[in-house]
């Protein structure tokens, strides 16, 4: 079963070379129960750990049921152990933070035959621990613990089993139980092989190896092999393909769970970060979106699909020329709604600055004439009241609807429907209030009365042309070709020269402003990501400090857990699962 050949191995101390093993070789067969003695120093559990593929030699061939080993790679001699190899060491090696059956079935998360909860209980029964199965290592005696380790040796069903001294720790009473247990493997089959100091125990062996200074001393028969020991070697059991299903994967994070409980203080600092880290992630977000939202309700105030025309000078040779200054009518106002396609409404816009007195209480803001159709196309539909009719505008009617401020400066918290203002010395009745936009820029939006354009040109201000015109466009794809049409039909309509076409009119593309807007939100919130980002990562550095601390603290832990089989990658998930636990606990809260 195992055949070795010359095997020597040493190690580097500073500029000593120090040989442990010396050139041995010697054969066990399958069923056999092997002895190893010597002194402290002789080599007997370097052997023991080339054996059991937990070291590999410097020189020499190890063959195992015919195929070398020697050569094997870490995750490959890894897959040889859960399937072929049992251990039992004289610390137990037992996890403290879970139970006696978890201990058991902690193979069987790197065994192909997947995590079986039960087969850890079986082996416990096995092994006379029925009545113990809940308990944690730290409440078990050490003949218990020990029969926990044999049993855990047990439950991927190996064809070896190495003792390392399973005795060293216990009571004579233990020793007797753990060598009968030993006794009865061996005669079920398992070839076993122990190594000790007492020579009451190797006189048990059926056969005994002494070593000293690296060499085999002597190797003899105490006990002819059973009749019913197969002489034809078993061949190595086929790699069994492994999953990860969900039961592995909780273990996996429960006992993650169980280590970062075993330390409160360190793992709650590490949630810390993290949900430092989360929360500047979220706070910033909602900023940058708030804001955003902020903008985008200031700038739907100003209407969608929106071009506002405005007048300029017709200038010969650059220079503007005295009397050409062009004025839109009202004319130009139903010229443009009926020439030019694409177009869903239009408001003319006359403004000026004017005194508002009620009662007692006067206050200077903003006159603005525009159509009825102002409301609609600008978003401003009364919260109070109602916006006034085009019969209104038509008749040049004194009617007048009021933004809050002028509201809050005139009226406090009375209801200023119904109520007689003046403008200019000119009485107008308020029929309703302008919903709250804020400011746009150094101008509040809300600092203004709105009343009938025919009323502001003729009674108010005295003129017959307006300052703008707001343009709804029906499609925003279509805002380029009416801007041109419009521009084609106003320079038509009042002769303007080629060169000067540039300055007679200008048109401004409120949706150009949106989207120059629009991406400097986007710019700002890309930049509060990334600020509040930086916390994030701060914390989940610090979760990879945690992490290193842990793997240099639980070495022996993954000592262990590579002697039963884990691969680096099974060792990689559960330190990976422990700080999924961190960042979800902390990102949670």
């Amino acid at each position: 079963m195992i055949e070795i050949k010359n095997i020597r191995k040493s190690y580097q101390m500073g500029e000593t070379t120090v040989h442990v093993l010396n050139g041995i070789s010697l054969k066990i067969e399958r069923g056999d129960f092997v002895a190893i003695m010597g002194p402290s120093g002789s080599g007997k559990s370097t052997l023991m750990h080339i054996l059991g593929l937990l070291d590999i030699p410097t020189e020499g061939s190890y063959l195992l049921n015919g195929k070398e080993v020697s050569t094997l790679s870490e995750d490959e001699l890894a897959v040889i152990r859960r399937e072929e190899i049992g251990f039992i060491f004289q610390q137990f090696n037992l996890l403290p933070r879970i139970e006696a059956w978890k201990n058991v079935s902690l193979p069987l998360l790197y065994s192909g035959d997947g995590f079986n909860l039960e087969k850890g209980k079986e082996f416990l029964t096995q092994v006379g621990l029925a009545d113990r199965i809940d308990h944690k290592s730290n409440e078990l005696s050490g003949g218990q613990q020990q029969r926990v380790a044999i049993a855990r040796s047990l439950v991927n069903s190996p064809a070896i089993i190495f003792a390392d001294e399973p005795t060293g720790n216990l009571d004579s009473k233990s020793e007797k139980e753990i060598i009968e247990i030993l006794h009865r493997l061996n005669d079920q089959g398992i070839t076993v092989i122990i190594v000790t100091h007492e020579d009451s125990i190797a006189q048990q062996a059926k056969r005994l190896i002494r070593l000293r200074d690296g060499v085999i001393q002597s190797d003899e028969r105490q006990t002819p092999m059973g009749k019913e020991v197969a002489l034809q070697e078993a061949p190595l059991k086929p790699r069994r393909p492994r999953k990860l299903p969900w039961k592995e994967g909780l273990e996996h994070l429960h006992q993650g769970f169980q280590t970062l409980a075993a330390n409160k203080v360190r793992s709650g600092l590490s949630m810390l970060g993290i949900l430092i880290g989360v929360a500047a992630v979220v706070g910033m977000l909602a900023l940058g979106t708030g804001a955003q939202k902020s903008i985008e309700k200031q700038l739907s105030s100003l209407g969608s699909n929106l071009l506002v025309l405005r007048s300029g000078n017709i200038r010969v040779g650059g220079v503007a020329q005295e009397g050409t200054r062009i004025r839109l009518s009202m004319d130009d106002v139903m010229t443009i709604k009926n020439q030019v396609v694409g177009i869903r409404d239009v408001s003319p816009s006359s403004t000026g600055r004017g005194q508002v007195t009620y009662l007692n209480k006067n206050w200077n803001t903003s006159i603005m004439g525009v159509a009825p159709s102002y409301a609609k196309i600008r978003s401003s539909e009364p919260i109070h009241g109602r916006f006034f009719s085009e019969d209104e505008n038509r008749r040049r009617s004194l009617v007048a609807v009021v933004g809050v401020t002028v509201v809050r400066e005139l009226f406090g918290d009375k209801s200023p429907l119904g109520e007689m203002i003046k403008i200019n010395k000119v009485s107008f009745r308020v029929i309703g209030v302008l919903p709250e936009k804020g400011a746009a820029g150094p101008q509040d939006q809300d600092d203004r009365v709105i009343v009938p354009v025919a009323t502001a040109m003729y009674r108010l201000f005295g003129r017959n042309y307006v300052d703008s015109v707001d343009i709804e466009v029906r499609q925003a794809e279509d805002i380029p070709a009416v801007q041109d049409s419009i521009l084609e039909v106003m320079n038509g309509r009042y002769r303007v020269p080629l060169s000067a076409q540039g300055d007679a009119f200008q048109i401004f593309n409120m949706a150009d402003i949106q989207k120059a807007v629009d991406a400097s939100s986007k710019t700002m919130a890309i930049l509060l990501s990334s600020i509040a980002a930086i916390s994030l990562v701060v914390g989940g550095i610090g979760i990879m400090n945690i992490m290193l601390v842990s793997v240099t603290e639980r070495t022996k832990e993954i000592g262990l857990r590579k002697a039963i089989g884990a691969r680096r990658r099974d060792i990689l998930m559960q330190f990976l699962a422990e700080s999924s636990v961190v960042r979800v606990c902390g990102g949670l809260v």
